[in-house]
């Protein structure tokens, strides 16, 4: 069976100015891989690479075992989900009408996430943010998913609410989906991963299974993440690379 999405020397960037140099990635079905780094290291722009809103600059990616043309929708239509760092709910309409766009199951988004039901009739703007990201995850994750992207669910949450969302992170990856995870909370991403990848300036300084990982948990944020990179070039959107 081929791989849900493989990269094989990808490099990507902003313009013709690199930010992300020779990575390899592989995610099968089924299996959570977390990419760690400091701010700048590439890892939203990987991301952005993987779900087809950057071409390439070198390497090749293959999306369902074909060569990936540059297209986020006809990904999307084959389910791929991408959750970016921005909270992306709709803050005039409920939470129900927010639930239910593109076609999505209420019904399936709310059994994913119970603590949504109660929630319905109110504006999505009237959440929380761990409310508002549960209403992203929820929707991302019910229907024909096959690999989930997700930037920094984390970011400006409380430690409960991370340890819930990233729960539905790895209880999808449990029913057959793939997920690429951004996570700078890097204890956190390694419980529920199968795999880690250490970024460092767009190249991979570490990588490994999460079981390994964990071990060496101390080296990593003394040696990759104590000390924060940099933002890229202006407008590269890196600066606050999650």
């Amino acid at each position: 069976m081929p791989a849900l999405i493989e990269a094989d020397g990808l490099t990507a960037g902003y313009g013709s100015i690199p930010v992300v140099r020779g990575l390899d990635l592989r995610v099968e079905p089924g299996e959570v891989v977390a990419l760690l780094g400091p701010n700048g290291a590439g890892k939203s722009t990987t991301l952005r690479a993987l779900a087809g809103e950057l071409p390439l600059l070198g390497g090749e990616l293959r999306w369902l075992g074909q060569r990936a043309g540059h297209s986020v929708h006809r990904r999307a239509r084959q389910g791929l989900r991408f959750v970016t760092e921005e909270r992306s709910v709709f803050m005039t309409m409920s939470v129900s009408d927010n639930l239910r766009l593109s076609h999505r199951s209420l019904a399936g988004c709310l059994e994913l996430f119970p603590e949504l039901s109660p929630l319905l009739s109110r504006r999505a703007g009237l959440l929380s943010g761990g409310e508002q990201q549960m209403v992203t995850l929820a929707r991302a994750l019910t229907g024909d998913v096959r690999l989930l992207l997700a930037d920094e669910l984390s970011l400006g949450l409380a430690p409960l609410v991370v340890k819930r969302l990233l729960r539905a992170v790895r209880e999808a990856a449990d029913r057959g989906v793939g997920v690429v995870l951004v996570e700078q909370q890097l204890r956190h991403a390694l419980e529920v991963a199968d795999r880690g990848i250490v970024l460092r300036r767009g190249q991979v300084a570490m990588s490994g299974p999460a079981a390994e990982l964990r071990l060496r948990i101390d080296e990593i944020e003394d040696s990759y993440l104590a000390s924060m990179d940099p933002g890229e070039e202006p407008g590269s959107g890196e600066g606050n690379d999650g």
